[in-house]
């Protein structure tokens, strides 16, 4: 049975829970990831542990086993740009198309406060998910980077 923890800036993960659930997401976003110093700023601003709006976690797992990781942050904005960004969802490799992914997406629609945005490639199967919960493509991004 999955169950879910979520952890905030008010409800923080010890140090061996957030090493897990940094671990578990460098590890199981494989192509579509990033490098594990982006993984840990992505958390710290979720938890609060920089300087940010904050954010919240969800880890779901299945037999005491990390099985998927949602990373949210607030952008402290309204309207024009959404609340809140997925920065991250993972689930365990070997636990795909069991509903984890889904299960995770929805809690984290509850859970935030406001609109949610996110950054998917093209061609990643995640897409069709974000898409039956809901999410559609409003813009193509781009990017300049110094």
């Amino acid at each position: 049975m999955v169950q879910t923890k979520a952890f905030s800036p008010t409800s923080k993960p010890n140090i061996t829970e957030k090493e897990g659930l940094i671990n578990f997401l460098f590890d199981n976003l494989q192509e579509y990831g990033d490098p594990r110093p982006d993984i840990e700023k992505a958390v710290d601003y979720a938890l609060k542990e920089t300087v940010s709006f904050g954010g919240f976690i969800l880890v779901s797992y299945l037999e005491d086993e990390i099985s998927g990781v949602v990373v949210v942050n607030q952008t402290g904005m309204k309207d024009y740009i959404p609340e809140n960004i997925l920065v991250y969802i993972a689930t365990h490799k070997n636990h795909r198309g069991k509903g984890i992914g889904k299960a995770l997406m929805q809690e984290a629609i509850d859970h935030a406060e406001g609109s949610i945005a996110l950054h998917v490639e093209p061609e990643n199967p995640a897409r069709f998910l974000y898409e039956k919960v809901g999410f559609s493509s409003k813009y193509v991004e781009m990017r300049y980077k110094k």
